[in-house]
């Protein structure tokens, strides 16, 4: 097998969970193949770089072997290389509140006025 198409095999080596979810993030513009914009029916070749926008997370990987079939994690692993970078480390938070949790306090606002400056 040489080719299939992008959504069946992300879908297959596991990057997302399903193949209509495969499909929404190509239609969504969150799946790039060699830094061009893919459509679920794009073709995958060995060698392609695929980045994919999964959840809250950019997945960058290397096509290494083309499948169309499910098969099991430790098989869908060497399917590609990974080539996303490490998550960066040790971001400050920063009054951070719960969404829709209202106004800030005022020493919460005093805290975030003592951070914007200093920026």
């Amino acid at each position: 097998m040489e080719s299939t198409r992008i959504d069946r095999w992300l879908w297959a080596v596991r990057l997302t969970k399903t193949r209509p979810d495969a499909a929404a993030a190509c239609r969504g513009g969150h799946v790039r193949i060699n830094d061009k914009p893919a459509k679920p029916s794009t073709i995958v070749v060995p060698g392609d770089q695929v980045r994919a926008r999964v959840g809250d997370r950019t997945r960058i990987v290397e096509v290494v072997r083309v499948i169309q079939k499910r098969v099991g994690a430790a098989d869908a692993a060497t399917c590609f290389i990974d080539r996303t970078p490490p998550p960066p480390k040790d971001i400050p938070v920063v009054a951070q509140r719960e969404r829709g949790a209202g106004r800030p306090t005022k020493r919460e606002r005093r805290v975030l006025d003592r951070f914007r400056s200093q920026g």
